[in-house]
């Protein structure tokens, strides 16, 4: 019987796709980083494994960046503004003033210590110099740390790819013209740009999901995606940054009143574990264990001087002008985590005929290894040794709109979180606007309809149609009294 290559490509990756998340759930119950188990899933089906053979750098490095762009959209829908915006500063000063540091502390180890040529050492420094995305958002949202220091990772990890890509290809391309001032120009074109894309992506997706009621709720999670992507490929068009676009797209999407919120971000949520599953794989099988042992010193020289002297060097210098305490600064020294980001940037050199760029793969695949082995395990006890945990963390209320477009109305949805000052408020106390009403209560799996006089209690989910202009402010109001209680209280009800 005849086999349709399509069709075994298909049941293959299938298979693939379902040993990753079961790896998922095996590393989650033993504590190992899943990056290492879809690394070793990788291996395992590679050339020294099952024995599939995969050399194709060139469409590595594609997808690879597709992968990541992914990864960062799932981050900046997830991203909360109020949060983030006081990290800024910290942050691009680690995705500027820090990633120059780390890279050249590194290329001065890798000159001296593994004779590289000076050009050799800074490919290798910034390619190594980035923490990653998918391994920062990925530990810190299952860490209950404070704000400040998640906030400062996960901005550095979303904003220090764009300036890092920009420096790996440059110094892969021609041998000649390279200059300090033509880096810097091509660097801020990018960066410009690719926000100037943003922002306009942005806009012209914000005023779409506000204003078109899309037939069905599956199709918001799709349009938002889309536009994503678009921000992506539009600012890569005009050779700018698509890594700042597709971020900044996202960052605004994910802070505006999304209609169908939970759906959207658990549809970005499964694309971003697909992207990641799939990139890891890939880099897997990419790699060659023969080569690897040879690599070996030189991943664990270069790996401790990042580590230990390149990453503690730039958090200090980029924390000097924010005032961070130094306790946040060892925090985030540790929590520099490397993962897809380095592993992808390393096909470049190969895929530009650089000489020796298979070392540098080499290299950079077995330390991100040896640090994620490392790192990703003591950050917990780290955070609780350095008193950066939040052992009562309340969680923001999550408040899902849907448009009613022939009413001019929006429905609202959302369930009393268990440790919330909603529990125990009356309707009335919630001082809804005078368009808006509680239409439905789903207690215990009963439906009721809520007189003023209801109390709330944990686990309770609301029903509110509001008028579409005061959308917003009653979804404001819902999050102020969930964090803050019904202030102030009066004796009765008004009316």
């Amino acid at each position: 019987m005849a086999h349709d290559p399509a069709l075994v490509a298909l049941l293959a990756g299938a298979a693939v796709l379902l040993v990753g998340i079961s790896a998922v759930r095996v590393a989650h119950r033993t504590g190992v980083p899943s990056l290492l188990a879809y690394l070793a899933v990788g291996l395992l089906i590679g050339e020294a494994g099952l024995g599939v053979q995969f050399e194709d750098t060139r469409l590595t490095e594609r997808l690879g960046f597709l992968a990541l762009a992914l990864i960062l959209i799932e981050g900046g829908l997830t991203t909360r503004w109020a949060g983030l915006r006081p990290a800024l500063p910290t942050a691009g000063m680690l995705s500027t003033v820090g990633l120059g540091v780390s890279v050249l502390v590194v290329a001065g180890a890798a000159h001296a210590g593994l004779g590289m040529p000076w050009r050799t050492a800074l490919l290798l420094g910034a390619v190594v110099a980035p923490t990653d995305a998918a391994a920062v958002f990925a530990t810190l949202r299952g860490l209950p740390l404070r704000r400040r220091p998640a906030a400062i990772l996960e901005a550095e990890s979303g904003t220090n790819d764009p300036l890092v890509v920009i420096l790996v290809l440059t110094l892969s391309g021609s041998e000649d013209g390279l200059t300090v001032w033509r880096l810097a120009g091509t660097m801020a074109y990018q960066v410009a740009v690719g926000a100037l894309v943003g922002a306009g992506v942005a806009t012209i997706a914000a005023i779409y999901l506000r204003r078109v009621a899309l037939p069905s709720s599956g199709l918001y999670p799709l349009a938002v995606l889309a536009f994503a992507l678009a921000g992506y490929s539009g600012a890569a068009v005009l050779g700018a940054s698509g890594f700042v676009a597709a971020y900044l797209v996202a960052l605004a999407l994910g802070n505006m009143p999304l209609p169908h919120r939970p759906a959207v971000l658990g549809f970005v949520e499964g694309v971003g574990w697909l992207a990641q599953i799939g990139l890891f794989v890939m880099l897997g099988l990419l790699a060659s264990p023969a080569r690897l042992p040879g690599a070996l010193p030189a991943a664990l020289l270069v790996g401790t001087v990042l580590l230990l002297l390149a990453r503690p060097l730039a958090v200090l210098l980029s924390c000097l002008p924010t005032g961070v305490p130094l306790r946040e600064q060892v925090f985030l020294s540790w929590g520099g985590l490397r993962g897809a980001v380095p592993i992808v940037l390393a096909t470049v050199p190969i895929t530009a005929g650089v000489a020796d760029a298979e070392r540098i793969f080499d290299i950079v695949f077995l330390l991100v290894l040896a640090l994620t082995a490392v790192q990703a395990p003591t950050l917990a006890p780290l955070a609780r040794a350095l008193h950066l945990v939040q052992r009562d963390a309340v969680h923001d209320l999550a408040v899902e709109s849907a448009p009613l477009e022939r009413l001019d109305a929006d429905l609202l949805e959302f369930r009393v979180p268990a440790r919330s000052e909603l529990q125990g408020v009356r309707i009335w106390e919630l001082m809804l606007p005078e368009t808006t009403s509680v239409a439905l209560l789903v207690r215990d799996g009963k439906q009721l309809v809520p007189d003023r006089w209801e109390r709330l209690r944990a686990d309770d989910q609301l029903l509110v149609v509001t008028a579409r202009g005061d959308r917003r402010s009653v979804a404001a109001r819902l999050a102020t009294v969930a964090r803050h209680g019904p202030r102030p209280r009066t004796p009765r009800p008004p009316g």
